[in-house]
């Protein structure tokens, strides 16, 4: 029986075209040119709050920093970005609550009429990529591919870099390894930290993710012939002599990193399947994390 989540993985390109189509109407509350801007969110949208923070101040926006929201930086920010696909999330909520007075609160969300609608001055609601899934995967990359539009210009062939992604051979087999270590650099961090989880997620898998230059200050020494190191965009200089020396695998293209992502969700789905399990149902996970909190 087909999944919910192999469905919403293969929905991707649809849902970003469209979401594409609504950049005028998120720059507004996105770009904020000149304000100091904090991006908030919680596992998936963590990640996603760390790919726009790096592409908004690479666009020289202003400062922009990610934070989690269950622990987010106490500093004064102009602005509050928080990344909620159900818009319930308590450590979300609580984070916006938690801002002083004069803080614009901003609300990304595929879920009309939550609760993060009563703490935000405006709200962006992404509906066209809502999911049914507890595993995440086309609400957080629509939100990134908004981002890139808002912060940088549509990405030129985005949409088509999806559909190979769809059509493309997985790297391995799931059975051909046991161990995936992803790599990023700048935006690209946050895909590969979002990647990782996926594979937790939906497969109970054994995966990690750094900067890719960080793979030489320890990660390597767990990396042997059963491990994939798979990377998204180029690999520093020497790196790919130490993935060899390793004698682990190595996945580095250039297809783009958003539709590199897609690559890596299927896969998690098909090893969660070579595993025995289902990834609709992930173990101990819930589509939304809401904490009983006395008094609220």
């Amino acid at each position: 029986m087909p999944h919910h989540t192999a469905a919403e993985i293969a929905s991707q390109p649809e849902v970003w075209a469209r979401v594409l189509r609504r950049t005028g109407q998120a720059r507004p509350v996105l770009a904020a040119p000149g304000e100091r801007v904090l991006v908030v969110g919680c596992g998936t949208s963590w990640y996603v709050a760390a790919c726009l923070a790096r592409l908004r101040e690479d666009a020289g926006l202003g400062e922009t920093d990610a934070g989690c929201a269950a622990d987010p930086p106490r500093r004064r920010y102009d602005r509050v970005l928080a990344i909620t696909r159900s818009g319930t999330t308590t450590e979300v909520l609580d984070a916006l609550r938690g801002q002083p007075a004069g803080t614009r609160r901003v609300a990304v969300t595929a879920s009309a009429g939550a609760p993060v609608e009563d703490l935000a001055d405006d709200v962006l609601l992404l509906a066209e990529a809502d999911e049914r899934s507890v595993v995440q995967t086309r609400f957080p990359t629509a939100v990134v591919a908004l981002g890139r539009a808002v912060f940088g210009g549509e990405p030129e062939g985005l949409v088509a870099a999806g559909a190979a992604a769809l059509a493309a051979p997985l790297p391995v087999r799931p059975d051909e390894v046991d161990h995936v270590v992803f790599l990023g650099t700048g935006w690209t961090v946050g895909l590969a930290h979002e990647a990782a989880l996926k594979i937790r997620e939906a497969a109970g898998g054994w995966a990690e993710s750094y900067p890719a230059t960080e793979f030489r200050h320890g990660p390597a020494a767990a990396a042997g012939a059963r491990s994939l190191v798979w990377a998204f965009g180029p690999l520093p200089a020497g790196l790919l002599d130490l993935v060899g020396a390793a004698g682990a695998r190595l996945r580095a293209t250039e297809l783009d990193p958003l539709a590199e992502l897609v690559l890596a969700q299927r896969f998690a789905v098909a090893w969660a399947e070579a595993r025995g399990r289902d990834p609709d149902r992930p173990r101990l996970l819930t589509r939304s994390v809401i904490l009983d909190r006395p008094g609220r």
